[in-house]
């Protein structure tokens, strides 16, 4: 199950994700928002890190107008990884290496077809479970201990 959200700058990407999602039989859950009109990206990026946080979803999509305010609450959320990306390499690495937990991306960014072909990507690349990025994800996951 893939956790989804969104605010309005990212809502029309979200839906051509969602359709694609569908059209690949892959499970989701939408957090929202579930308009264009103006709202406030940190209540669904909260929603959505939760679902993933807590397993109730495996891997997390955010959408707002440039992918970067969105990312930034994501990763308040304690467990979370999210990637603001916009190419293919970086979206492969981020799962390589870092295994990032959520994607997101901008609306106002990319095109709806360049986001399907980076979600593509981030779902369908697993991490590389190499000793060395475990070790460098383990260390940053320690700071928000501390």
């Amino acid at each position: 199950m893939i956790a989804v959200g969104c605010d309005h700058g990212g809502f029309e990407l979200k839906l051509a994700v969602l359709k694609y999602l569908e059209e690949k039989g892959i499970e989701y859950k939408d957090f929202g928002t579930y308009s264009a009109d103006s709202v406030d990206y940190p209540v669904f990026a909260e929603k959505t890190a939760n679902a993933v946080v807590s397993g109730e979803c495996e891997l997390g999509l955010l959408f707002c107008g440039t992918g970067i305010g969105i990312s930034m609450a994501a990763n308040k959320v304690k467990g979370v990884r999210a990637a603001c990306c916009s190419d293919k390499f970086s979206v492969e690495m981020t799962r390589l290496h870092n295994n990032a937990n959520i994607l997101c991306l901008g609306g106002r960014v990319v095109s709806n077809e360049k986001g399907v072909e980076l979600v593509d990507i981030f779902l369908n690349t697993p991490f590389s479970g190499d000793e060395r990025h475990q070790k460098r994800i383990d260390m940053v996951m320690a700071i928000e201990n501390r």
